[in-house]
């Protein structure tokens, strides 16, 4: 019988390096690819989170906006009494913020939306500074659903045709339940300060808000949405009382502001629409981004800001609800 042996034989060196190369290309694809997906990753989470930050800030000035000039059941500013008028910008001696924004800051009803451009001119602090070359804006209006009389907030008791200030929780002589409702008086101004105090170093859409209390009426300031790094507006005057916008205007033109002293006024402007714009930049530098775009939201030029920041510029017409009634 005989036995045939069969010699086993491993790889060649040659093999073994040709398999070695194909495994390393393999694996090189498969972390190039990986990096590239990170990558990718990243960016549209850092596009998405100031996307969100813009989202967030234009709804919360948004709903203000669109309610300006609503008192409950009129949106007549000049029929509610106890507003400010020329001259006398406490006609009835209502209790105000003890550190107040402006003398007419909060009872100025004929002036539903306002304030100062490309400047902080507000008389109340801020929280870590203003914002060069950014607007401020102030909207006033009362609180959509009816409330309870409450001692020490400032709130407006309203029919169809006429208003009454007041702030003693004690509903005025001359209205009744039945064809009157009260509502808190909301008095808001957004701005823009460098410096956020939850994210230090990064700009932030603020906002002074009137509240009440056992202490009375004041004024707190209140952190909206770290990001904002400029905020404008203009808004669309109707001159001729034909229910379309004529002209647009930067905050406090005297053209719509019945208590301005002086030349500028007309009588009837009233303001229809607001146009916002809002520059948004991401919270960390962000490797591989270069800004080199060059902004001009409104009526001011930022420049480029030739950083390592992702920026968005987002912009919005806002119809004022109670314009045309």
């Amino acid at each position: 019988m005989k036995i045939i042996s069969m010699k086993q034989e491993g790889i060649t060196l040659v093999e073994l390096m040709v398999a070695l190369a194909i495994g390393s290309f393999l694996m090189i694809g498969a972390i190039q690819i990986y990096n590239q997906s990170r990558q990718a990753f990243v960016i549209n989470e850092s596009i998405a989170r100031v996307q969100e930050t813009a989202q967030f800030a234009m709804d919360t000035i948004e709903a203000d906006l669109r309610m300006a000039s609503n008192w409950g059941r009129n949106s007549r500013g000049l029929a509610v009494e106890g507003r400010s008028i020329i001259g006398d910008d406490n006609p009835n001696g209502l209790p105000l913020p003890a550190t107040n924004c402006a003398a007419d800051w909060a009872l100025n009803l004929a002036l539903p939306i306002d304030g100062s451009n490309n400047a902080y001119g507000l008389a109340c602090a801020t929280t870590g500074g203003s914002q060069a070359n950014s607007d401020v804006v102030t909207i006033r209006r009362a609180s959509v659903a009816p409330v309870a009389p409450e001692a020490g907030r400032l709130q407006i008791q309203t029919t169809r045709i006429q208003g009454q200030l007041f702030a003693d929780g004690a509903v005025p002589p001359g209205f009744v339940a039945a064809d009157s409702a009260t509502h808190n008086l909301i008095v808001t101004s957004y701005y823009v300060s460098p410096t956020s105090t939850l994210i230090n170093g990064v700009p932030t859409l603020r906002r002074h808000r009137l509240i009440g209390g056992a202490a009375g009426p004041t004024i707190v300031d209140e952190e909206v949405a770290p990001g904002i790094e400029n905020l404008q507006i203009q808004l669309g005057v109707d001159v001729d009382a034909d229910n379309t916008v004529d002209r647009y205007v930067n905050p406090g033109d005297p053209i719509y502001n019945p208590n301005a002293a002086g030349a500028g006024f007309v009588p009837g402007a009233r303001i229809m629409t607001a146009r916002i714009w809002m520059i948004v930049r991401g919270i960390d530098i962000e490797p591989g981004v270069q800004d080199g775009r060059n902004y001009q939201p409104g009526d001011v030029a930022l420049g480029v800001p030739n950083d390592t920041f992702r920026r968005m510029q987002v912009s919005k017409t806002i119809l004022l609800r109670n314009a045309r009634t």
